[in-house]
């Protein structure tokens, strides 16, 4: 073997191992999301606190990720990809070691707001990867990497079922859990990830910074507490009225900063625009699909009627599991379609297994198999999803801005979820059972199909936005802003970001 033939290979090793070590970093962002889920009730029991107070466990995270993503997206584009990640995975790993050590709700709600920022691991990956990969190489890499978040949530699931089984159960296992994933993901950066090559440098817009956080906590607080506070009530308006005057005051501001926190432009234009609708939406119905098959299968036939009367654990590992393990499969195929079809027609496509997979949940989730097939199909139309929805923005954006445009990608599938949560929470407790005085009120049946119908049609919405939206305007292909512009590279990836579209 030549000489040449010889570092050809050591470069295919190591883009693969960087591959690799991205994905499991991105994992652990998914698992930071759904960790807590299944074990809210235990928290609750063994610090005496209430519903009210215990559901900050989960708001704190999805807040804190709602500031931290854009922010430190766009820090890592001018200050270099490696240190703003390793610097994100030690945060991670000291709010993780806080929620496993502590006995107390606030601090257990500290840690969580520092495993909310692990969030921005994504958008950086993805920055990292359009860096490192050759043009040919990065849908797939990107595929596979996004394919990891769905396979983290279902792994979260499963691994927090199976860590506080038994008559004792104890949450703080699942806590070391993440630690022990964080601390092996940060030592593969380390080792694998290059140093990066392309700072932007300039001055962070902290004032943009700091009216987008603020612009997102209004919006996120009372979407994910609306119903404990009431959809009407003075708090949960206020909140909303506050988010609308603080978007403006946002927009304004970005548009007279000299070097803006996000570009208006790249915002507005077209494709990033929609393939944010549509993330936004994918979120909504990913998260429609995990409470309403989580609660579904729970629910006590001999009582309500229908339902399976599945443990936590049954319901993580038996019918979510297959799920996750289709999305994470499902990713390498939906890299594939977007080399050969285009991510465009990729989305579009998985949106429409999305709109079967919803309507077979809707019209038959009266027996096991039939529930695990449809969340198997909508499965894949997540992966496809995931694989896609990356390349539209890295077709979309120039390198120096892919950290940000993916950051607020992140961030409108982060809103979806939240939405979906209020919605389903709401909707399952608007049309109760009547049970026995002394019995909790269980949903009715048909407060499921409804739901289900629902996720259904923000997929049949992402087919619209994939056909008619994105295609409404010639795709978009800016060359990037780095040190390899000027040469073959960074022509060869100008023209692999048109075949994205």
């Amino acid at each position: 073997m030549s000489h040449v033939q010889h570092a050809a290979v050591r470069q295919r090793s190591a883009d693969t191992a960087v591959v690799l070590v991205l994905g499991l970093a991105a994992m652990v962002v998914s698992m930071m999301q759904t960790l807590v889920v299944p074990i809210l009730g235990i928290i609750q029991s063994d610090l005496a606190v209430t519903t009210a107070n215990v559901s900050w466990v989960t708001t704190a995270t999805l807040l804190s990720a709602a500031v931290f993503t854009p922010l430190l997206g766009r820090f890592g584009d001018q200050h270099g990809k490696k240190p703003t990640l390793v610097g994100v995975l030690v945060v991670m790993i000291a709010g993780s070691v806080l929620a496993a050590t502590t006995t107390s709700l606030t601090w257990l709600i500290v840690g969580r707001v520092m495993q909310g920022a692990a969030t921005a691991i994504f958008p950086l990956a993805l920055s990292i990867l359009r860096e490192e990969i050759k043009p040919e190489k990065l849908h797939g890499a990107m595929a596979l990497v996004s394919g990891t978040l769905a396979f983290g949530s279902g792994l979260a699931l499963v691994g927090a079922g199976l860590l506080t089984r038994g008559s004792d159960p104890d949450y703080h296992r699942v806590f070391w859990l993440a630690v022990v994933l964080a601390v092996a993901a940060l030592a593969g950066v380390l080792f694998t990830v290059p140093a990066s090559r392309t700072k932007t440098g300039g001055r962070t817009d902290w004032l943009g910074a700091l009216t987008l956080a603020a612009l997102l906590v209004l919006l996120l607080l009372p979407i994910s507490q609306g119903q404990e506070w009431g959809w009407a009530s003075g708090r949960t308006l206020g909140s909303f009225g506050g988010a609308v005057a603080m978007a403006v005051v946002w927009v304004v501001g970005e548009n007279r900063v000299k070097e803006p926190m996000v570009d208006m432009k790249m915002f507005a234009h077209r494709p990033v625009l929609f393939t944010n609708l549509a993330g936004l939406l994918l979120g909504f119905a990913m998260f429609a699909q995990f409470i309403g098959v989580s609660y579904l299968v729970q629910m006590p036939e001999d009582v309500a009627g229908y339902g399976f009367g599945a443990s936590v654990l049954q319901a993580s590992v038996v019918y979510l599991l297959p799920t996750t393990l289709v999305s994470l499969l499902g990713a390498q195929f939906g890299g594939v379609m977007v080399r050969r079809l285009g991510a465009r027609v990729t989305l579009a496509a998985g949106a429409c297994f999305g709109v079967l997979g919803f309507a077979w949940l809707s019209a038959a989730h009266d027996t096991t198999p039939s529930v695990i097939g449809a969340g198997m199909v909508i499965g894949l139309a997540i992966s496809f999803g995931y694989a896609s929805m990356p390349a539209l923005i890295v077709a979309s954006v120039p390198a120096h801005q892919t950290g940000i445009a993916n950051g607020i990608n992140s961030i409108s599938r982060s809103v979806g979820s939240a939405v979906a949560s209020a919605v389903i929470t709401s909707l399952l407790a608007s049309k109760t059972i009547r049970l026995p005085h002394g019995m909790p009120a269980l949903p009715q049946e048909s407060q499921f199909t409804i739901s289900f119908t629902l996720a259904g049609a923000a997929f049949v919405l992402v087919v619209v936005v994939a056909l008619v939206g994105i295609r409404a305007q010639a795709p978009h292909t800016p060359v990037p802003r780095n040190v390899t512009e000027s040469g073959a590279e960074g022509r060869a990836e100008a023209e692999a970001g048109a075949e994205l579209v």
